[in-house]
């Protein structure tokens, strides 16, 4: 089954203003400019560090992930340069590029920085497939070196489900092995979330919160069997549509960090519009992330301009 392209994908990840009121402007963003990169390479940790390392990065169970760590992520598809900044090297030099921004705002931040993949399991698709379901779906086995090697690297991993016609909980339940690792959350992402008879690229797709509630039940009892540290479950939304009921979001569970992911392209001042609607009304508990589109902001927010932005700083900052 093909999966979108990039034309496709980029299309719809947009932050298309809303028929609202005007939100409230935006705190101002510094224009000074990002901390420098390394001057050297960062040495890869060895096997036996790089695990020490990921443990001491990762709260006990029982205590919070946020606030004390910041998550900063490839986010793409392994071997898929199309799809995103994750794909556009192979595996050690994903790790690399990982670590290097992670490190430009570790110099800005006293949390823990983690660099981060954000790998989409779950690819929408334009043709329908033998299940049906315009999605197509990762093998467990291909994923694996890339979650074993943030860990290694002392990071972390989000599994990314763009399921299409499918149920969010029966994908996320594939992936049940990796998710039983400590440093392994989920992301869902509603824009592909597909209602009967409707097609990708033909409308911007929603969840219900009862859906994601369901994988929330699912997942943060995964992670008290388990006992595993508190997980990420992060909702991407630029719209506010694309999550139907938000307000009904149970953020309850002491096992989950559940955060809301501004995920949209385009200029400053219009993504800025989007951060505050989404803000509104938002319930208690979350905690949240930003995206930065590397060809499609105009411009890119630098890292020192992506901590600042108020009035909640996004503890998960993904680059596409």
């Amino acid at each position: 089954m093909a999966a979108l392209t990039a034309t496709m994908i980029i299309s719809l990840a947009g932050c298309s203003a809303e028929p609202e009121p005007a939100p409230p402007a935006a705190p101002p963003l510094t224009t000074s400019p990002a901390a420098p990169p390394p001057t050297t390479e960062p040495a890869t940790p060895t096997p036996t560090a790089a695990a020490e390392g990921a443990a001491g990065a990762l709260p006990a169970p029982g205590e919070p992930l946020f606030p004390g760590r910041r998550l900063i992520a490839l986010y793409g598809h392994p071997g898929s340069v199309a799809l995103g900044s994750l794909g556009e090297q192979d595996l050690p030099g994903s790790v690399r590029r990982a670590q290097e921004i992670a490190a430009q705002y570790q110099a800005l931040v006293p949390e823990k920085v983690l660099p981060t993949f954000e790998i989409i399991a779950t690819v929408a698709s334009e043709s329908a497939g033998r299940d049906g379901d315009y999605s197509n779906e990762s093998d467990v086995e291909e994923l694996r070196p890339w979650v074993d090697a943030a860990r290694e690297a002392g990071g972390y991993v989000l599994l990314d489900l763009q399921p299409g016609r499918a149920d969010f909980l029966a994908q996320a339940q594939l992936y049940a092995d990796l998710l039983a690792q400590p440093h392994v959350g989920l992301a869902l992402d509603p824009e592909w979330r597909l209602l009967p008879n409707q097609r990708h690229n033909k409308q911007v797709g929603s969840v219900d919160a009862e859906e994601v509630n369901r994988v929330a039940t699912w997942l943060a009892d995964l992670t008290r069997d388990r006992g595993l540290p508190q997980k990420v479950l992060m909702l991407h939304q630029f719209r506010l549509e694309m999550i139907k009921g938000r307000e009904r979001l149970d953020t309850t569970r002491p096992e989950l960090a559940l955060v809301l992911h501004a995920d949209g392209f385009g200029p400053t001042e219009d993504k800025l519009k989007t951060w505050n609607r989404l803000l509104e009304g938002a319930p208690a508990g979350v905690v949240w992330g930003w995206k930065n589109f590397l060809d499609e902001d105009t411009p890119m927010l630098t890292p020192e301009q992506t901590v600042q932005i108020g009035p909640t700083s996004p503890v998960v900052v993904t680059y596409q």
